[in-house]
């Protein structure tokens, strides 16, 4: 079973100097450096895309923020039929270690101290680009078409655009004339729900008529 939207966070400690240390006790915590986070986010993407890539994952989509006395890098990374929480991590210890190593090679990628975040996308992400469209598919989305909104399921999806069942009837659309996606969270009509009781009464049940067969069957 897959998970998806599970983060998780790798803490990564710094000295300003660079190298990994602890802080002495008692000592005043300080700021996070000011940095240019659009420009290091760039250079983190650059550092950590090759490795997302080579280990099988689409790299999504890389946040930098600050937090504290440290910086906090959210990574987001999927693949098709989701991402699993052993994925995740395995995929965080990499890109852990690229960064390590691209500041020890003395490329200066991030200032001070970060905390590495990594997970999937949740299905509240907008669905921008064909592989979003691709592995949603079956999915009840809504979606704006000629500036009006539309809603449908998803049937199939390819390079040039996908197609939609909206009220039964299938409509093209190109790519071209899709603006952002969001997926519809749908609840299961409760007369249509089987609930783990009724499931132990069915077995039971079948169960039962196993026994009453047998029976018959002796005699």
């Amino acid at each position: 079973m897959t998970q998806r939207g599970r983060t998780g966070a790798r803490p990564v400690k710094r000295s300003a100097g660079g190298g990994r240390g602890d802080e002495p006790a008692g000592s005043q915590a300080p700021a996070a450096p000011r940095i240019d986070l659009v420009a290091a986010r760039a250079r983190v993407r650059t550092v950590i895309e090759p490795v997302v890539v080579a280990a099988g994952f689409d790299l999504e989509e890389v946040n930098l923020s600050r937090a504290g006395r440290r910086h906090v890098v959210r990574v987001l990374v999927d693949a098709d039929g989701g991402i699993a929480l052993d994925d995740v991590a395995s995929v965080s210890r990499d890109i852990s270690t690229a960064l390590d190593a691209a500041e020890e090679a003395g490329g200066e990628v991030l200032a001070g101290e970060y905390q590495l975040e990594v997970g999937s996308p949740g299905v509240d992400r907008p669905l921008t680009l064909p592989r979003h469209w691709r592995r949603n598919a079956g999915r009840l989305v809504t979606v704006t078409v000629a500036g009006k909104p539309l809603t449908g399921r998803i049937t199939s999806a390819d390079d040039t655009g996908i197609v939609l069942d909206v009220k039964g009837r299938a409509t093209a659309i190109a790519f071209g004339d899709l603006g952002p996606g969001k997926v519809q969270i749908e609840f299961k009509r409760l007369d249509e729900a089987v609930f783990p009781d009724e499931e132990d009464d069915d077995l039971a049940d079948d169960e039962e008529d196993d026994d009453e067969d047998g029976e018959g069957e002796d005699k």
